[in-house]
């Protein structure tokens, strides 16, 4: 498939407010970006199908009532459910960024698709909202939205007050959980330190196959260098940020 047939369905509507910045990312790299209320997907599914690209940007779905993401999850559950299982059985891409990414876990299509739910994302452990730039590791994974940064340690904002990711069970079945994740390549990015209590430092993770992406930081904030907080890290180039754009646009060149 061609860069420029590539279409990504951009979520919005409901509190959700990063569609725009998450939109340019696509189509600074070439492709197509088509911004869609949550409610007109609802009423015009075939949109999905036409993708090949969905993604939940952050934000603040429906204020962040009974829990981040929960209530924009029981939405595409109840509305959009065998269409999101068709989308995700034709091995298309997803990404969930922030609010997008509690939104997956919630929906059960985070760490494993269709299955019994084995983690959250829960306030962090300081007890109040993060806003700043943080340090990250990004291990050898499967996961496709990483490829162009596989091994490199970068910095990317967050900005969130539920950030923490938990494992379901007594210490013993977390751990467990844990090693599953691990062994399976399902850890896709890592903070540097503890940013927010996230179990073992994690910042995002994938699905099995490498396809389903929710991660915490925001990429689409550090898609040039002039995203960078100051001084001498500002510049003409490329934001790391964008490189997680395109390591799904070359998947879906090569895949789709």
């Amino acid at each position: 498939m061609k860069r420029e047939q590539i279409k990504a369905l951009i979520l919005t509507g409901d509190g959700i407010n990063c569609e725009a910045e998450t939109a340019l990312a696509f189509t600074e790299l070439g492709a197509q970006a088509e911004i869609i209320h949550i409610s007109d997907l609802i009423e015009n599914k075939n949109k999905l199908k036409e993708a090949q690209i969905l993604a939940l940007p952050g934000g603040f779905s429906f204020g962040d009532e009974i829990g981040s993401g929960q209530i924009l999850a029981l939405k595409l559950k109840y509305a959009l459910g065998e269409e999101l299982k068709t989308f995700v059985e034709e091995k298309k891409l997803v990404i969930g960024i922030c609010n997008g990414f509690q939104a997956l876990v919630r929906l059960g299509l985070l760490p494993k698709p269709f299955s019994k739910r084995t983690m959250t994302l829960t306030h962090n452990r300081q007890g109040h909202f993060i806003n700043r730039w943080v340090d990250l590791d990004v291990p050898v994974s499967e996961c496709v939205w990483t490829s162009e940064l596989r091994g490199e340690k970068i910095s990317l904002p967050i900005r969130h007050g539920e950030g923490r990711i938990v494992f379901k069970g007594n210490e013993e079945e977390q751990r467990a959980t844990y090693k599953t994740l691990s062994s399976n390549g399902q850890i896709a990015l890592s903070y540097r330190s503890d940013v927010n209590g996230s179990f073992a430092e994690i910042a995002g993770v994938c699905d099995p196959s490498g396809l389903i992406f929710g991660l915490m930081p925001h990429p689409e904030a550090a898609i040039s260098l002039w995203h960078n907080p100051g001084g001498a890290d500002k510049g003409e180039d490329k934001g790391l940020g964008l490189f997680i754009f395109e390591s799904g646009l070359k998947y879906c060149e090569a895949n789709l």
